[in-house]
């Protein structure tokens, strides 16, 4: 009723108006029908011999085309080609994909992959194929899978895994550039990622290449450089040598052998390290490097690995791409040389991801896209001149850029006897505006793992980011871009995104090592991990399910607790305070160190609120003491504290502290004499200068912000590996949960 009232008062059409709707619409689909008919007769009337076009018709020689055109191989040489002959039968022989002109093709022997109606049969289609000439719906195009299981096809039982690395992919290409990375972009989407991850120092590509499919840090597993001298073997490594290819350089496990010495088949496609036969051993299936190799070649060689049967098919895989490196190199990180190279890669991983799709094997393997490091701009007014610092440079050797190190030139006779204290002295505060700093490599910071390693020359020089440091002016290899750099710099910083049915999906996680990722792909391919540098578990939380659940270590030897027995010392040690004038004094101080059982309960609440560190090396012997304050363990035989823990209270006061007493020292009458030092060893006569384990307020930022926190500052599991310690047993999370926290590395970079 409502619907009829409402159009009663509406006002009527005019018939005039009407009528002449309805002729407009019978000549609109008249004309229609007229076109239809007269495009349907004139194809069905141009018979395709008479037609001048070589679709499906490349190198017959008996097609005749309009005007008597031909598309056999001797047109061109004859002037009477058909108009297309060079892109239907030339050039589409030159493409490594599908296009609507392409789709049914004439099968062309010369085709670097085929868009005929019989590929699949022949499996040689180009990745997207069935995208392009089928109508399937492209993996860009497709949504994020949402199946927690693994989709794989009949034979393959469990996911392959293939690490893709892309040389030089600083993370901040990812969210600068996303929009002109699509299938990049996708992957980040759709799988897990980081934030950054974190290459080993120096972040150059032999080592961090090799570092992430051994778990070792460059000084364990021996490629600690790109260019490097081995005084064992007088020999020298270079990038440009067949030295490179020498078994002797490469120490531990690489992955490939790792999945091979437990029954699996495994193919590279490049990676530094697998044209050697370390351990005697080369990969399943390998390629000599070739760098001119284009990318869609590299693609779709992969591809046709996992066609394999399953018998010969390896279960993993890696791929090497040289850019965005190359470009990074030739015009810096900000420039239209890396814009396209980053699409070319997008484009060749798109690639990947298509042949992946049309074998359904893209929701079956799990792929870790990832780069060995970053990148960052150099110019030619940012470079220190060790002649700036020496009357003359002749004596010594120096691998010049970004990561400097100085050995002596005369080698191996001069090797070992090299003054490497009087360099780095002489290097030492010599400007205000130097842009370096010197070390004797076994002083940098313990973060880097960069020491014990003959192959480690002993001088080093720490660059400012951007700059070089080189023997001369006659160096003029700066402008562009360069890494290297103290893996610290954000501009040094590399991409990880993973994507598969192990994984998790849609996550972005904080930033990790890459030391981690061999242990990870070991989970994927459930097998054994080599030893390695790795913690083992630290990345649990990018899978689904975990393979291995870490535990924590076990106390190998037990600790015992330092009593009070007496107020007064049996031996003064030689320990003097003047402040204390007579035994009653002493006994009074003393008798703090006697605290009441509620006193350790509340001490041990407050300043070992996760536990107290465990000893993992053995025969130890060791005992707690108990402050108000703090907690010590304390070793007997080497008569200090192997460690203190403390809580810092949160800031309430901030009047001045009360002045300390820096030269009153006593005996602690808990620990026997035997087993402590005496202070006679600590005399000022003995160049030894008390100092507190923190500054105290008031001391100037500058004096000690820079050089303690920021740049010496380490991971718990640093400190865990240098001490034969094991903290946080007592947190009540689960162990892998800790192994994150344990890994983590707080960085204070804030510039690109």
């Amino acid at each position: 009723m409502e619907s009829m009232l409402t159009l009663a008062t509406e006002q009527p059409v005019k018939k005039n108006t009407l009528k002449k709707y309805k002729i407009a619409c019978i000549v609109l689909l008249a004309l229609l029908v007229i076109m239809s008919l007269g495009l349907g007769l004139g194809l069905g009337l141009r018979k395709p011999e008479k037609q001048g076009s070589c679709r499906k018709k490349c190198f017959d020689a008996s097609f005749r085309g309009l005007e008597n055109c031909r598309c056999d191989v001797a047109c061109k040489d004859r002037g009477d080609c058909c108009w297309d002959f060079e892109d239907t039968c030339v050039e589409s022989t030159r493409i490594w994909m599908c296009n609507k002109f392409r789709c049914g093709e004439t099968r062309l022997e010369a085709s670097l992959c085929s868009c005929s109606d019989d590929c699949s049969q022949r499996k040689d289609c180009c990745a997207d194929y069935k995208s392009v000439c089928q109508g399937e719906t492209s993996w860009l195009e497709e949504n994020c899978d949402t199946a927690q299981q693994s989709q794989c096809p009949e034979g393959f039982d469990l996911p392959p895994v293939i690490l893709f690395s892309m040389d030089g992919f600083r993370a901040e290409y990812l969210y600068t550039w996303d929009t002109l990375m699509p299938n990049i972009n996708k992957l980040k989407t759709c799988g897990i990622h980081s934030k950054y991850m974190r290459a080993m120092y120096p972040t150059k590509t032999f080592p961090n290449h090799y570092t992430i499919v051994t778990g070792l840090y460059p000084e364990s597993h021996g490629i600690i450089d790109n260019n490097m001298y081995d005084v064992n073997l007088n020999k020298n490594f270079s990038l440009s040598s067949k030295e490179q290819n020498n078994p002797a350089w490469w120490h531990g496990q690489p992955m490939w052998l790792t999945a091979m010495y437990q029954g699996l088949k495994a193919a590279t496609y490049f990676w530094p390290g697998s044209e050697v036969a370390i351990n005697g051993s080369f990969p399943s299936i390998y390629m000599p490097y070739n760098g001119s190799v284009p990318f869609e070649e590299r693609i779709s060689t992969l591809l046709k690995w996992l066609d394999l049967p399953k018998a010969e098919r390896p279960r993993f895989y890696t791929m090497y791409f040289e850019e965005p490196d190359s470009s990074g190199h030739a015009g810096g990180p900000v420039s239209a040389r890396v814009i396209k190279a980053l699409q070319v890669v997008d484009h060749a991983f798109g690639m990947l991801m298509e042949g992946l799709k049309q074998r359904n094997l893209h929701n079956c393997v799990n792929i870790i896209l990832l780069a060995d490091h970053g990148m960052d701009q150099t110019y030619c007014n940012k470079m220190e001149y060790m002649t700036d610092y020496f009357p003359r440079i002749n004596f010594f050797y120096m691998y010049e850029g970004p990561a400097p190190r100085i050995r002596a030139h005369n080698i191996p006779h001069d090797f070992f006897s090299f003054n490497s204290e009087e360099i780095v002295r002489n290097l030492s505060c010599r400007k205000p505006d130097q842009h370096f700093k010197p070390y004797l490599t076994p002083d940098l910071p313990k973060r880097l793992h960069y020491a014990k390693n003959v192959r480690i020359d002993k001088v080093h020089l720490f660059v400012d980011r951007q700059w070089l440091a080189v023997r001369s002016k006659s160096n003029t290899n700066c402008g562009g871009g360069n890494h290297g750099y103290n893996n610290e710099f954000r501009s040094m910083e590399a991409i990880f995104l993973a994507h598969g049915p192990s994984f998790k999906k849609k996550t972005e996680v904080e930033p990790f090592e890459n030391i981690e990722v061999y242990n990870l792909m070991c989970d994927l391919l459930r097998i054994q991990p080599a030893p390695n540098n790795g913690t083992h578990g630290s990345l649990n939380h990018l899978l689904k399910v975990p393979f291995y659940e870490p535990s924590h270590a076990e106390e190998v030897s037990k600790f015992s607790v330092c009593g009070f027995a007496n107020p007064l010392p049996t031996e003064s040690l030689d320990c003097l305070c003047p402040h204390l004038q007579n035994s009653t004094q002493l006994e009074q101080v003393n008798q703090m160190l006697n605290l009441t059982q509620e006193e350790i309960t509340a001490t041990v609440k407050v300043n070992l609120p996760f536990g107290r560190p465990r000893v993992l090396q053995k025969n130890v012997d060791h005992c707690l003491l108990y402050h108000r304050e703090y907690v010590s363990g304390f070793g007997k035989a080497m008569r200090m504290p192997m460690w203190s823990s403390y809580t810092v209270p949160q800031l309430g006061d901030t009047s001045p502290l009360p002045p300390t007493v820096p030269d009153c020292l006593r005996a602690d009458v808990r620990v026997p004499p035997s087993e402590s030092q005496k202070c006679s060893v600590y005399l000022a006569d003995k160049n030894i200068t008390h100092g507190f384990l923190y500054p105290p307020e008031g001391k100037p930022e500058a004096l000690w912000v820079e050089e303690r926190f920021t740049a010496h500052i380490a991971r718990v599991r640093d400190v865990e590996l240098l001490t034969g310690l094991d903290f946080y047993q007592d947190k009540v999370q689960p162990v892998s949960e800790i192994l994150q926290l344990k890994t983590y590395l707080p960085t204070f970079e804030t510039t690109i």
